[in-house]
């Protein structure tokens, strides 16, 4: 097992420096940013319009995830939730319910298929929106079949609106967590399905005529799966609009991730998984009790009229200006 360097023993200063800094980009126009709070679950609107629900209580998917996420002309980038039967591919319905962060080998428990579970214990910093941008920042537990605690996470969630011409180029989502526990160690495991991830509309998949493609020109499942790259987008015609999400992990995580690429519509960010996507040695990442791990990502969500291969760039810019590395 590897433990942690010391670069990656941290407090929890930055991710407050993050939620309470000014967003760099917020123009007077920029659209504001709301939250409306229901049962167990936020709704988070840009310019009065929904942009996406953050749901944090539900019976059937035991953790914390986002749904219905739209770009800024109002097209809904993530797979109807739940699946529509005759309109959705249906695989998958609760495993992959929009956006969400889930690992399949934390000290032996399942949370990517559910077995275990993660509950929001509170929030450390409710939602605050203002123009172009807003955040929130929740403590959740990790709890393993027993119910017995695995782990602790401090997650901070911040919603931008990149400014463009006349309207947002596209919204970014970041995601800045910090896991650890003062019980004793846990370990991340080798898994495909360790990280962050998200399940695009049916209509941009590939197999409906959608496209994989990473930073480095890789394109679909065949060239892209198992490899890494700065930024992997997943990009599909929705109405005749050109409609994308790009995931971006951070550049200063532990280590670069691998992308699990499907062409059915999934899109995963794993730096845990070596064995899994190479086939060597089985990774094991130990956080010893009282360490803090920290881990990031974005995603990039923008329709544009006409297909722009430069807007993945130009979302990986934008995070990189706004989450640093």
């Amino acid at each position: 097992m590897s433990g942690v360097s010391n670069s990656t023993r941290i407090l929890l200063l930055p991710i407050l420096l993050f939620l309470n800094q000014p967003f760099l980009f917020a123009r007077a126009d920029s659209p504001e940013v709301t939250f409306h709070q229901g049962e167990g679950e936020i709704s988070i609107e840009i310019g009065g319009q929904p942009f996406a629900r953050y749901v944090y209580v539900d019976t059937e998917i035991p953790r914390p995830y986002f749904c219905d996420v739209k770009t800024p002309s109002g097209i809904q980038a993530t797979r109807n939730h739940p699946p529509i039967e005759g309109v959705d591919r249906t695989d998958h319905a609760t495993y992959h319910p929009g956006i969400w962060l889930a690992f399949g080998d934390i000290s032996g428990q399942d949370f990517w298929r559910l077995k275990a579970r993660v509950r929001q214990e509170r929030f450390v910093q409710e939602p605050v929106g203002e123009s172009g941008h807003g955040s929130f920042s929740v403590e959740n537990v990790y709890l393993g079949e027993d119910g017995s605690e695995v782990c602790r996470e401090t997650v901070s969630y911040g919603i931008h609106a990149i400014p463009g011409d006349s309207a947002p180029l596209g919204y970014l989502l970041v995601q800045d967590s910090v896991f650890s526990s003062d019980k004793g160690s846990f370990v991340f495991g080798d898994q495909e399905e360790m990280g962050f991830a998200f399940r695009v509309a049916t209509p941009m998949n590939v197999k409906e005529g959608g496209l994989i493609l990473d930073s480095e020109g890789r394109r679909n499942q065949d060239e892209v799966w198992g490899k890494i790259a700065k930024w992997c987008d997943y990009s599909g015609t929705i109405d005749g609009n050109s409609v994308g999400m790009t995931l971006i992990p951070n550049p200063g995580n532990f280590k670069p991730s691998w992308f699990h690429a499907r062409d059915y519509g999934v899109l995963l960010a794993n730096p845990f998984g070596r064995k899994a996507y190479t086939g060597g040695e089985a990774s094991a990442v130990e956080i010893k009790k009282g360490e803090e791990f920290r881990y990031r990502n974005g995603v990039f969500i923008y329709s544009t009229e006409e297909r722009d291969d430069s807007m993945p760039e130009k979302g990986f810019q934008a995070y990189l200006n706004i989450a640093g590395e």
